[in-house]
């Protein structure tokens, strides 16, 4: 029995490159720790990006890695599952990569249920081109691309999973290493398409974007992190929940310091509750917090499982492949 990993043993030997104070720096190191605590072998685990900061990805990881082009990870990962359904597959994007040149790749992956591990870093900027606005900059962003402000609506990367047919969705934040370190755990356990969308602070094109909800001080009012079973409470000593409005099929605040309200009304979370996925999903407004963790889990058939009982196309024994291609209706255009 070979001997346990360590982070380090994830690690290669080039200079990590980011600009000082980037998250990606912080999520690089959780996903070597977990590989490490999750018993991984380097041999059996591939990395593929596209194109952008997060991309760099797999030159850190001391793995098989695959540095694509812009947006197609998805799909080179899903032939990497198919021609190998053993390998351990993880797909590098940021909010650029993905979800704008990388969405119909994105997309498919998701509702073929491919056994992939993807992990979107969303910092609402294109960093690696010099800070334009992407699919998921709020409007009014100042850029490169929008100087008097974007009027784009903003693309809920979550919501997108969702809507694609995505069967594990979750968050977790840069720099929360225990919580996010727990959430990558579960990614790696799983089977079928696992989705993440990752807080990633970009401080020099879009500093402290998310500081609302991620500033630690005001962390406790300002997240909830969702476990299945388990009641929908946040707050200081879990003075607010959350509750569905039947009528609405929303969720509403419930201050509990209130003595008219009562705790057992407090919504219990299901992790395989698609419409109360949609609803954490979808929350804004004063006084709501930003939802965290796994927060849709319903396993189905995965892709790989399915391809692999396709039987092959049948080709004779001396007969290339040419010559079968072309027992079909072909034409020949002549001069």
């Amino acid at each position: 029995m070979s001997a346990a990993l360590a982070a380090k043993d994830f690690a290669t030997d080039q200079e990590v490159r980011w600009c000082p104070g980037c998250g990606d720096y912080a999520i690089l190191r959780c996903v070597q720790k977990t590989l490490a605590e999750a018993g991984a072998s380097p041999e059996n685990t591939v990395f593929v990006s596209g194109i952008g900061c997060s991309s760099r990805f797999p030159y850190y990881m001391n793995t098989y890695g695959f540095h694509g082009i812009h947006g197609r990870a998805p799909a080179i990962a899903t032939g990497l599952k198919l021609a190998n359904p053993a390998l351990d597959v993880w797909v590098i994007t940021g909010d650029g990569d993905g979800l704008s040149i990388g969405g119909n790749h994105l997309l498919h992956a998701l509702r073929r249920n491919v056994g992939l591990k993807i992990l979107l870093f969303n910092n609402e900027i294109y960093g690696l081109t010099k800070g334009q606005y992407s699919p998921t900059s709020v409007p009014g962003t100042r850029s490169p691309s929008s100087p008097e402000g974007s009027i784009d609506q903003p693309l809920s990367p979550c919501l997108f999973a969702l809507g694609c047919g995505a069967r594990f969705i979750a968050r977790g934040i840069d720099t929360d290493n225990k919580h996010l370190g727990s959430v990558l755990h579960e990614v790696h356990d799983y089977r079928g398409a696992a989705f993440v969308e990752i807080f990633q602070n970009c401080p020099v094109y879009n500093d402290n974007v998310f500081e609302a909800f991620t500033d630690r001080k005001t962390a406790a009012t300002t997240q909830i992190h969702v476990k299945h079973g388990e009641p929908l409470l946040f707050g200081e000593n879990n003075s607010q929940g959350l509750r569905v409005n039947s009528t609405t099929l929303s969720l509403e605040l419930v201050d509990l310091t209130d003595s008219s309200q009562k705790s057992s009304s407090i919504t219990i979370f299901d992790e395989t509750n698609k419409t109360l996925a949609q609803m954490l999903l979808s929350m804004e407004g004063p006084g709501f917090p930003v939802a965290l963790g796994i927060i849709y889990r319903q396993p189905g058939a995965v892709f790989e499982d399915s391809f692999s009982t396709q039987p092959p196309p049948e080709i004779r024994a001396g007969e290339g492949v040419d010559q079968w291609m072309r027992k079909a209706r072909t034409w020949t255009v002549k001069g």
